[in-house]
């Protein structure tokens, strides 16, 4: 079975019994195995989980810690010859010391032991007065050299002798620690390491790990829960992994302060999966984290490692961690369920957030236009209006636009050019906005230019081929430059930024322009802007929502009988949904083709089927490679998302490249 770069993770929220660690035991080791059953590879319990983190000065009762290490030796047995690593709160003794810490337990063996570093001891919290700060053992706190077990082996290294005796097993324990399953490395911070200035975790990201487990037991009060998850989704996003908390729960004492069980699991900035808190029985939840997907982002960000927190390069600190390999991830059958959600259209705002965002977006095209028109001293724009929805869109900025610089909208030139293909509909709705919107309105048909240029070549007008369709858009383009030669304006360019990915575009044609506004928004958010804007406009509403409904055409090959558009771009090059998604996938996390596949089917289930899928797969990638040639002289145009094409900033690729291994990866 292949991975596609996923491990399944967990979050397990028992209910405990305070001070009871046989009877939280058999809980824990009921949730492990629940969570074996679900093929996950890690699951993260909360902090002090087999004692219960309400104990008080019980925890200097040495009954307590007694119970608690025969209780994680139960643990450990349970998961013998089970493929699933668990990692349990305990209170653990060395040196003299008591030290809160989260354990490692993989097949019936402690890889590790990681000992918390920041102890709260300020309001309601007296960690102080039990425990010790787990600084005792990072590295560098001595200058004699320790011994570590690292994959069975004893290793030299610089640092606190760091191992010892628990639960019947020689381990180490210390917080500079990473724990391998595969390829995955993770490491562990506990509660209040979080919620410091520079968490631990941005040390461990740092010497490689991507994956980061938080043992928590935070308690409730008013609006905290909201606070703690921005708190864990930010700082995915800033070390660029994923995450996953879990929190004290249920059973805990509540004689001065309420545990509610609160457990996410988040991916760079992303909240995967979150439980509902303040149950009343154990919680499990589960999701898929893109290991891959992190992998690449840490690569493409150049920055990223560039320096730690203290100066030191992150170099420095890869070589201060001891890392323990625990296995291979469990058999987990993606194929058979992907616990997470894969957005069919990323590039479309949801519900929650549509005005905000697009809003943001329009802003973007609205202030680039101005700003370049501002700049060169310049009070008209030229566009080829056709009805449809890019040159709607652009229409619409550059509208603003004006508004926005102090110039009169009459400086805006729309050019409807009518030819072989146009049909009454898009006519008469490219007429009518122009004039609604208070625009200077042009119509020269292109009908006889273009007659006279097939009898100049040699061409017969009725081989509709790419010859007759190219001589179209190639003399609309020359007709709008010659205007704006005329008013000493500007030609703003109306493609997106699908077209752009596909190539579909005429090269010196629709291609051409002296500001392309449209260049950054992917064919279904155009249809989201013009909406929204549409819901602004009540004098043009009735006509955008029309212009909406319209089939994306270029109009280069005549009306059917009806006189209905007989040229659907989808049905050419494919349906624009499954193209941006691959765009946006391929571009932003550098996915093969095998799992922008996998990943497809997953989200358009129901939709389209895999032989579907793949055929458009294969004419993105094979038009993706081969029209690299028009990106390379893209004109200006403003980047808008996260995803961009202009060779000038983000995209960079030779025209002559062979796609040929990305198109067997398909098969």
């Amino acid at each position: 079975m292949e991975d596609y770069g996923f491990l399944r993770v967990a979050a397990a929220v028992p209910v405990v019994e305070v001070a009871d660690p046989d009877t939280n035991a058999g809980r824990i080791c009921r949730l492990i195995g629940e969570a074996s059953s679900r093929e996950v590879s890690l699951v993260v319990f909360p902090e002090l989980s087999v004692t219960g983190y309400t104990c008080g000065d019980l925890f200097g009762q040495q009954l307590l810690i007694e119970k608690a290490e025969k209780a994680v030796g139960k643990i450990m047995a349970y998961t013998r010859g089970k493929d699933i690593t668990a990692v349990i709160g305990a209170p653990v003794r060395a040196a003299g010391r008591l030290y809160n810490c989260a354990v490692v337990i993989r097949n019936g063996n402690i890889k590790g032991i990681v000992p918390k570093i920041h102890l709260p001891s300020y309001n309601e919290y007296y960690e102080s007065r039990w425990f010790s700060s787990g600084r005792d053992f990072l590295s560098g706190q001595s200058s004699a050299a320790g011994r570590f077990l690292v994959n069975g082996k004893d290793t030299v290294r610089e640092g606190f002798h760091a191992e010892i005796r628990y639960a019947g097993f020689r381990c180490n324990i210390s917080p500079d620690m990473l724990f391998l399953i595969g390829e995955t490395a993770f490491a562990v911070e506990l509660c209040e390491d979080l919620w410091t200035p520079v968490p631990p975790s941005s040390y461990h990201a740092l010497a490689g790990a991507g994956l980061i487990v938080n043992l928590s037991a935070s308690n409730e009060v008013l609006m905290k829960h909201s606070y703690r998850r921005e708190l864990v989704r930010q700082q995915s996003a800033r070390t660029i992994s994923a995450y996953v908390y879990c929190s004290a729960g249920f059973g805990e004492s509540t004689q001065d302060v309420v545990y509610s069980g609160a457990a996410m699991i988040c991916e760079n900035g992303t909240l995967l999966s979150e439980n509902e808190r303040f149950g009343a029985s154990d919680s499990l939840i589960v999701s898929d984290v893109d290991m891959e997907k992190l992998s690449v982002l840490r690569q493409k960000t150049g920055t990223f490692g560039a320096v730690a927190p203290d100066g030191t390069p992150s170099s420095a600190y890869y070589g201060l961690y001891s890392r323990v390999g625990l296995g291979a991830p469990a058999a987990t059958d993606f194929e058979k369920e992907l616990c997470r959600y894969v957005e069919p259209h990323p590039f479309v705002p949801g519900e929650d957030e549509k005005g905000a965002r697009c809003r943001e977006i329009f802003s973007i095209q609205v202030v680039g236009l101005a700003s370049r028109l501002i700049h060169i001293g310049c009070r008209h724009a030229v566009i080829g209006i056709s009805g449809g929805l890019d040159s709607t869109l652009a229409l619409l900025a550059a509208v603003q636009a004006f508004d926005k610089a102090g110039i009169a909208r009459n400086g805006i030139v729309g050019v409807t050019m009518p030819g072989y293909g146009t049909t009454d509909r898009t006519y008469r709705n490219a007429v009518t906005l122009m004039h609604a919107l208070g625009v200077t309105v042009k119509e020269i048909s292109i009908a006889a230019a273009c007659d006279l240029h097939f009898k100049d070549i040699g061409h017969d007008k009725e081989v509709h081929d790419v010859t007759y369709e190219n001589t179209q858009a190639r003399e609309r383009t020359q007709i709008l430059m010659d205007i704006a030669n005329q008013c000493g304006g500007i030609v703003v360019g109306t493609g997106d930024l699908s077209e752009l990915a596909l190539g579909w575009a005429t090269y010196n044609g629709d291609h051409m322009s002296m500001y392309g506004v449209n260049a950054g928004i992917p064919k279904t958010l155009v249809r989201h802007l013009v909406r929204w804007v549409a819901d602004s406009l009540p004098e043009a509403r009735d006509i955008l929502l029309d212009i909406m409904d319209t089939p994306v055409s270029p109009e280069l090959l005549p009306a059917d009988r009806d006189g209905n558009i007989s040229q659907k771009t989808e049905d050419l090059v494919g349906p624009y949904e499954l193209h941006d998604f691959f765009l946006y996938n391929f571009f932003r996390f550098g996915y093969p083709p095998r799992k922008l596949l996998f990943l497809a089917r997953k989200a358009f289930a129901g939709v389209y089927d895999e032989r579907t899928i793949r055929k458009w797969l294969r004419t993105f990638v094979r038009r993706f490679f081969t029209q690299q040639f028009k990106r390379s002289c893209l004109p200006d145009c403003p980047k808008v998302g996260s995803v961009s094409l202009s060779p000038r900033g983000d995209w960079r690729m030779p025209s002559d490249v062979s796609g040929m291994a990305f198109l067997n990866d398909i098969d």
